[in-house]
C-alpha cells in the first residue's frame, strides 16, 4: 500500500507536539484513502484512538475544505463499550480539534444523555458522535435515521475485543449492516490492544464476508511492561481465600509512595471490601476513591473527574474502568486476585503511564497459592507477548428479534431485503429461510402459543408483502425497553433528600431492615426504610457489612489454564517459586501425583468421616459448578450417597457417604447428552437464561411509561410464559435461544466437553489416606461459599491450617 500524504495542518500539529506520526497511524490513514476497512492491533499508549480518527480530522482541515465551511451532517460514529470511555475520548479529541482550529462538533450519546439533547442530536447531529452499541441501535429505530446516517463516512469501534464476541457484538454487527445499507461507502475501523486472534475479528468486521476489504494493521511495539507479584512480608502465601486482605498494609505503602495507584478487582463486592480495608489503615487520610457499575452516574462522573485532575492518590475499580481510559499520571496498576486471562491483565496494566515509550508498572496480588500460580502464568504470558483469543459464536436469536423490531419502528420493511442485510454480518450469515421465518413469526405474534394475545402482536405484513407496526405505540415501548444488558434485580439506594448513590441487588436489599448497616459508595450507611424499588439510607459511623452481588464470575481462559498446568508439570521450574509454594508442590508430588497438560488427575481420600473425591479439571468455576451437579446426580444413581460439592477455577471436590472406587463412569462424555439435558431443563439455570432472552427479544417489558417493573415482577412474568411455552410450544424460538445461552455461556459447555473427552483416555485416579496438599485450597471453601468472599477470611485461615497440617503431615520426615 502506498503512503498517502497527511494534510499539512496535521503534520504541523504533530511537529508542534514534538511527536512523530507512527507507522500504524500512517497505515490507518492509508487504508482509509484506499477505501478499505481496517483493524488496528496496537499496544496501550500507541495512539490508537487518534489513528482511528485521523481520516476524520483530515476531512475537516482548512486545506481540505478549500475555503468552504465544515459540511453539516454526521461524519463519524465512535462506538465504545463503556460510557466512561466515550467521555474520555471526547475530552482527548477536543485538544487536537481546538489546536488545529477545526470546525468540528463532538458530542456523546448514551443512556445518561438528557432527552432534549438526544432529540436535538437527531435533528442537528454533531460531526462526530461518541456512543455505545445500545444507543446506536435506538437511533436506528427512528424514522429519521435514514437521513441522519446518510452522510456517514466512518465508524470507529474502540476496544472491539471487549464486546464483539458477545451479544453486544451481535447487536453492533446488525447495526453496522444497517448503516452500510444506508451509507454504502461507509468505512469501518476497529481498535484493540489485546487480540489473540485478529484474523477472526477481521472476518467479524468485514461486510458480506469480504475479508480482502479489511486491512489488518499491527502497531509499533512499545516498552515492555514491568509486572511484579506481591508476596507476604512475613507470612506464607495463603492456602485459600480470594480477597488478598493480607496485602492491604503493603498495598497502602505502595499508595503512599506513588502519585496515583489504580487498584483493580474482579467483582463489585471486592471493590467495596478492599476500599474499606484501605480506609481502615489510611492514617494519612489520603484521597482514595471507588468506581464500579452499580454506583450512580453522578458518583462515577465525580470520581472520573477527580482522577482526570490528578486529585486522587488511589482508585479502587472493577472492569468499569479497565478499557482505554487515558490517565497518564497513574504510576502503578494493582490487580487484586488472579487476572483470569493474559489479555485482560495486559489491558489493565496499560492504564499505568498510558504511553508507548514508557513501561507500565503493575503488581499482582494473589489471594491464595493457586492464584499465585495463575498470576505467574499470566505474568509470563505478558512477558512473552501472548494474548488470549476468545472464539466467536453464532449470533443470538433474541438479539435478532430486537433488531427486527427496531427496523420496523424506523420504517416498513421488505423481509427479503432485510434478510440479505442481516446475512451480510458474520454473526448472522448462518440464518437460513426457516430460522428467519420463525424469528419473524415470533416478532409478529409472539409464537404459536401466544398469538391469541393482542399485546404480543407487534408487526403485520400488509397486502404488498411489507412488514409494518400494528400500532405506533409499539415504537415507544420498544425504545423504552431495548437493550442487551440485563441486570440482576436492582434496588436504588438513596438519601431522604432524593440523592441517589447507586444500586444494590434486590436479593441483598430484601435481607435488610431499618437499623441495619452496610457499606456502599465508600460510605457506611444505615437503612431507614425499604419501599418499592428504593432503599432509603442515612450516613452512619457504625460498622457495616459489604453488599454481595450475584452474576457470573470472570472465567479462567483456556490459554491461561493451560499455562498453569504447564507450571505444575515443570518440576525444574519450581525453584523460582517462594519456599512455601515450592514445598506445597513438592509434597503433593511426593504424596500423590501432579495434574499436567493432557492428564486429568482425580484423588479420593477420607476426611472427617466422609469420603471425598477431587477432580483437577482447570476448566473454570462455571464449568466445575455444572460438573458438580452432574457428578452428584450420577453418584445418587450408583448408590454412593453424595452429600455435596464445592468448586473453584481449578478443581472440584465432591463428598459422600460411600467412596468413589472408579471415577471413569462418573465422567463419561455421554453425561452431557443425558444428565446434562435433564438437569438443564429442570433447573433454575434455563429459567434464568429464558428471562434474559425474553427481555432482550422484547417479549417481556421491564419499563412502562412512568413506571419500571421490579425484578420480581419481570421474573414472575417470564416464569409464567416459560411454563406455557415448555408445555405447548417446546420448539419456540426463545426456548432455543435460552438453551444456546445456557450451554455456551453459563456452563462453559465446550470446555467441559473437551475435558470429559480427555478424561475418557487420560484419567489418573489416586487413592490417598488423607487430604492432599493440592486439595487444600478447594477444601477450605466448604461451608464458606454462601458467605461473601473476604468476609470469612479468619475462619478460612483456621480451617486452612487444620487441613494443611493433615496434608503436609509427613513434611518433617520428608525434609
Amino acid at each position: 500500500m502506498t503512503h498517502a500524504s497527511l494534510p499539512p495542518e496535521i503534520t504541523e500539529w504533530f511537529v508542534q507536539r514534538e511527536w512523530r506520526v507512527r507507522d500504524h497511524q500512517q497505515a490507518m490513514f492509508d487504508a482509509s484513502e484506499a477505501g478499505r476497512h481496517a483493524l488496528l492491533v496496537a499496544d496501550t499508549g500507541a495512539g490508537k484512538t487518534l489513528s482511528g480518527f485521523l481520516p476524520t480530522l483530515a476531512a475537516f482541515v482548512p486545506s481540505q475544505l478549500q475555503g468552504k465551511g465544515a459540511p453539516d451532517g454526521l461524519h463519524t460514529l465512535y462506538i465504545s463499550p463503556l460510557k466512561a470511555l466515550a467521555h474520555d475520548v471526547q475530552r482527548n479529541l477536543l485538544r487536537p480539534v481546538e489546536e488545529m482550529g477545526l470546525q468540528l462538533r463532538i458530542e456523546t450519546r448514551s443512556g445518561d444523555t438528557p432527552s432534549d439533547r438526544k432529540k436535538r442530536q437527531r435533528g442537528r447531529p454533531p460531526h462526530i458522535l461518541l456512543t455505545t452499541p445500545e444507543s446506536l441501535s435506538l437511533l436506528l429505530s427512528y424514522p429519521d435515521s435514514f437521513e441522519l446516517f446518510s452522510s456517514l463516512k466512518r465508524v470507529v469501534i474502540d476496544e472491539v475485543h471487549a464486546f464483539a464476541t458477545g451479544k453486544r457484538g451481535d447487536l453492533l454487527a446488525l447495526s453496522l449492516a444497517r448503516l452500510q445499507a444506508i451509507a454504502p461507502d461507509m468505512q469501518r475501523a476497529a481498535l484493540s490492544a489485546t487480540l489473540g486472534n485478529p484474523e477472526s475479528f477481521c472476518e467479524w468486521l468485514a461486510p458480506w464476508g469480504d475479508l480482502d476489504s479489511v486491512a489488518l494493521i499491527e502497531g509499533e511495539k512499545g516498552a515492555a511492561p514491568q509486572v511484579d507479584i506481591l508476596l507476604p512480608d512475613r507470612e506464607r502465601v495463603p492456602w485459600g481465600g480470594h480477597a488478598g486482605t493480607w496485602a492491604v498494609p503493603q498495598l497502602y505503602e505502595e499508595v503512599r509512595c506513588n502519585r496515583t495507584t489504580l487498584i483493580f478487582t474482579n467483582t463489585r463486592f471486592l471493590a467495596e471490601f478492599i476500599f474499606q480495608k484501605l480506609w481502615d489503615v489510611n492514617e494519612d487520610l489520603l484521597p482514595i476513591g471507588i468506581h464500579h457499575g452499580s454506583l450512580s452516574r453522578e458518583a462515577r462522573r465525580k470520581v472520573e473527574g477527580a482522577m482526570a485532575r490528578g486529585e486522587l492518590r488511589a482508585l479502587v475499580a472493577t472492569a468499569s474502568l479497565d478499557l482505554g481510559v487515558d490517565w497518564g499520571d497513574i504510576d502503578c496498576v494493582v490487580q487484586m486476585g488472579a487476572p483470569k486471562g493474559s489479555s485482560r491483565l495486559l489491558q489493565r496494566i496499560g492504564r499505568a503511564n498510558h504511553r508507548l515509550d514508557q513501561p507500565s508498572r503493575a503488581i499482582l496480588v494473589p489471594g491464595n497459592r493457586f492464584e499465585f500460580l495463575e498470576a505467574t502464568a499470566a505474568k509470563e504470558a505478558v512477558d512473552e507477548g501472548e494474548r488470549d483469543g476468545e472464539a466467536f459464536r453464532t449470533g443470538g436469536l433474541d438479539v435478532l428479534a430486537q433488531h427486527i423490531m427496531a427496523c420496523a419502528c424506523a420504517a416498513p420493511f421488505d423481509e427479503v431485503e432485510l434478510l440479505g442485510e442481516v446475512r451480510s454480518s458474520l454473526s448472522y450469515a448462518w440464518v437460513d429461510e426457516d430460522v428467519w421465518q420463525r424469528v419473524l413469526h415470533f416478532v409478529a405474534t409472539g409464537g404459536y402459543a401466544l398469538e391469541a394475545y393482542d399485546r404480543f402482536r407487534r408487526i403485520i405484513r400488509d397486502r404488498q408483502g411489507v412488514w409494518r407496526l400494528t400500532h405506533p405505540d409499539h415504537a415507544a415501548r420498544h425504545r423504552l425497553n431495548a437493550g442487551i444488558i440485563v441486570d440482576a434485580e436492582m434496588v436504588q439506594v438513596r438519601f431522604r433528600n432524593g440523592r441517589a448513590l447507586g444500586k444494590v441487588e434486590e436479593r441483598f436489599a430484601a435481607t435488610l431492615g431499618p437499623g441495619d448497616t452496610f457499606s456502599f459508595a465508600g460510605m457506611s450507611l444505615e437503612v431507614e426504610q425499604v419501599k418499592d424499588m428504593d432503599l432509603f439510607v442515612k450516613a452512619t459511623s457504625r460498622a457495616a457489612m459489604i453488599p454481595s452481588y450475584g452474576g457470573l464470575r470472570l472465567p479462567l481462559t483456556t490459554h491461561l489454564s493451560g499455562r498453569v498446568l504447564a507450571l505444575l508439570d515443570d518440576r525444574a521450574g519450581w525453584n523460582r517459586f517462594p519456599d512455601d509454594v515450592r514445598e506445597w508442590l513438592e509434597m503433593q508430588d511426593w504424596r500423590s501425583q501432579m495434574p499436567a497438560p493432557g492428564r486429568l488427575l482425580v484423588e479420593s481420600y477420607p476426611h472427617g468421616g466422609v469420603h471425598y473425591t477431587t477432580y483437577y479439571t482447570f476448566v473454570g468455576w462455571n464449568a466445575n459448578q455444572s460438573l458438580g451437579m452432574l457428578i452428584t446426580k450420577r453418584m445418587e444413581e450408583q448408590g454412593l450417597q453424595p452429600l455435596g460439592f464445592v468448586a473453584n477455577d481449578y478443581s472440584l471436590a465432591v463428598w459422600g457417604l460411600k467412596p468413589v472406587i472408579d471415577p471413569a463412569p462418573l465422567l463419561s462424555p455421554d453425561i452431557l447428552a443425558h444428565e446434562f439435558v435433564e438437569w438443564i431443563e429442570n433447573s433454575y439455570l434455563l429459567r434464568r437464561a429464558f428471562r434474559e432472552v425474553a427481555v432482550i427479544s422484547g417479549l417481556v417489558e421491564r419499563q412502562q411509561p412512568g413506571k419500571r417493573k421490579s425484578g420480581r415482577q419481570v421474573t414472575f412474568s417470564t416464569d409464567l410464559i416459560y411454563d406455557v411455552l415448555r408445555k405447548y410450544e417446546p420448539e419456540h424460538v426463545l426456548l432455543k435461544a435460552a438453551w444456546a445461552d445456557a450451554r455456551a455461556r453459563m456452563t462453559d459447555i465446550g470446555r467441559l466437553g473437551d475435558m470429559l473427552d480427555r478424561a475418557s483416555e487420560q484419567l489418573v485416579h489416586v487413592t490417598l489416606d488423607r487430604v492432599s496438599p493440592l486439595a487444600v485450597p478447594v477444601m477450605v471453601m466448604i461451608g464458606r461459599e454462601s458467605l461473601p468472599q473476604g468476609a470469612a477470611d479468619d475462619a478460612l485461615l483456621l480451617e486452612a491450617e487444620s487441613l494443611a497440617n493433615a496434608a503436609m503431615m509427613p513434611e518433617l520426615s520428608y525434609r
